[in-house]
């Protein structure tokens, strides 16, 4: 009887171990239902890629519908500001002739600029769940989530994703091919379709 009293508190404390560990994922799980449960949303971002001697950056607002056509509008640099891509989940065109927002494929994956906002959605939609933990981003507490979606070429897609732990909203995203980082999204606004409360950044 000493012997399993003296156990108790190791095997106590094992328990609480675990279920620190399980807290955290269930936080991720609660914030990636946000995107699983909406019916779309829409987001502005600084948007830029940099990668063997191209540099692109540009502010993108993105209205997103899962399984439906996104849109894609330029808001700057002024020389290319209004142009749109009407993107669906097997292909992407421009409604103007100009093909300045394609910016060249980024990789064999055929990622652009242009479906970078999109991308970081389905990802938190449908991603497979790498890592996720507590991290600041400008002073901002949030979840950083990182997950993985196959490539159509079998080349290691990696997205991550800081979102505000108040309301879920993201505030940085970056998509990784092949272990290198292509796309950076630094959010300024986002709203959810169904509540439509606009995080302000």
């Amino acid at each position: 009887m000493r012997k399993l009293l003296k156990y108790v508190p190791m095997m106590t404390l094992c328990l609480l171990l675990t279920a620190c560990g399980g807290s955290g994922e269930a936080e991720a799980a609660n914030l990636r239902d946000l995107y699983h449960d909406m019916t779309g949303c829409t987001m502005e971002a600084l948007v830029s890629c940099d990668q063997e001697g191209l540099a692109w950056e540009a502010e993108l607002r993105c209205g997103y519908i899962p399984g439906g056509e996104s849109t894609v509008e330029v808001l700057a640099p002024e020389t290319i500001a209004g142009v749109k891509a009407v993107l669906n989940d097997t292909d992407w065109r421009l409604e103007y002739e100009d093909l300045c927002l394609n910016a060249g494929t980024l990789s064999q994956e055929e990622i652009s600029p242009a479906m970078c906002l999109p991308r970081l959605m389905n990802a938190l939609r449908d991603g497979w769940l790498l890592e996720e933990n507590e991290e600041e981003w400008n002073d901002v507490p949030c979840l950083r989530v990182t997950v993985d979606q196959s490539g159509a070429q079998d080349g290691k897609i990696v997205s991550t994703v800081w979102l505000r732990r108040d309301d879920g909203t993201p505030l940085r995203g970056e998509i990784a091919v092949d272990g290198e980082i292509i796309l950076t999204a630094e959010f300024t606004s986002f709203a959810f379709y169904d509540t439509m409360e606009t995080q302000e950044n």
